[in-house]
């Protein structure tokens, strides 16, 4: 091996290094960046506000944690607040996914007359702003008599336009015409066709709408405000209730906001799981 080569395979090796040293750095700050918000949440939830004063502030979290969190209990009714969330965006994330999937798939793989023009009609949906809406969904809901109820909540949301158009998007991409006539000819329903080789196909982009669809859910807060009433909130209610005093104490405000982050955080780690799951058995496959 010549010396030329020699230099040449030892810049390569050096860019490499700096390439690998670069991308790893990046990643750090990113990381570091993500979880702050969260630290510096449950250092002041576990001291009391004054600590916001100091001029240094302290970087342990102190030992009032659990002390805020039951002054956040007995604040609000954060209880039923928690399972009123739970409630409403598991079965809004359950129900968009399922739809969403359906629907993406008809619009991927079946041919149907108009089909073309539904599917720009639902994506068209996406430029008219929620907030448009808000007084004749009310009108609608109070004439159901499910104002103040939380089916006023999760009936609205059962789908959503985005939740079909990203479906449609990857079932069209990973599920080819080829696998869907095989099934048929095997004797397959279309339903059958469905469940046991759209939806596993479909799995990461399935578990990624959910994460999104549970976190949009969760975070919801002006519909909720709108339909229901301060007896039957939602975690953001709550929440918004924690600091509507003359005088606000942060320490109790981000106590309630670091419990409402868990079940957000224990979604992310099991949905998270099945994306990367999907992922990989997708690339063993191929």
């Amino acid at each position: 091996m010549t010396a030329i080569s020699m230099r040449t395979i030892r810049r390569r090796a050096t860019g490499d290094k700096r390439a690998s040293f670069w991308v790893y750095g990046l990643l750090i700050a990113f990381l570091i960046g993500s979880v702050f918000p969260f630290f510096w949440s449950f250092l002041v939830a576990s001291r009391d506000s004054s600590m916001l004063t100091e001029r240094v502030p302290p970087l342990l979290p102190g030992g009032n944690f659990l002390s805020n969190a039951v002054r956040v209990f007995d604040s609000v009714p954060f209880w039923r607040a928690l399972g009123n969330s739970i409630v409403v965006s598991g079965a809004v994330t359950l129900t968009t996914v399922l739809f969403s999937t359906l629907a993406g798939f008809a619009f991927a793989k079946l041919r149907f007359r108009g089909r073309n023009g539904l599917f720009l009609f639902v994506v068209a949906t996406l430029a008219v702003p929620t907030q448009l809406g808000i007084i004749p969904l009310y009108m609608a809901m109070a004439e159901f008599g499910w104002a103040g109820e939380l089916q006023a909540v999760i009936v609205p949301n059962l789908v959503t336009a985005i939740g079909v158009f990203w479906m449609r998007q990857y079932t069209a991409q990973v599920v080819p015409y080829e696998l869907i006539e095989a099934a048929r000819v095997d004797g397959c329903s279309m339903i059958r066709v469905y469940w046991h080789v759209v939806l596993p196909a479909v799995r990461p982009a399935a578990a990624f709408l959910g994460m999104f669809t549970f976190m949009t859910s969760w975070n919801d807060f002006l519909w909720p405000l709108v339909v229901l009433n301060a007896e039957n909130p939602t975690v953001q209610i709550a929440l918004e209730r924690l600091q509507s005093g003359y005088y606000i104490d942060y320490s109790l405000v981000l106590a309630g906001t670091t419990l409402a982050t868990i079940p957000i955080l224990i979604v992310f780690v099991v949905l998270g799981r099945q994306i990367v799951a999907g992922i990989m058995q997708g690339a063993v496959k191929g």
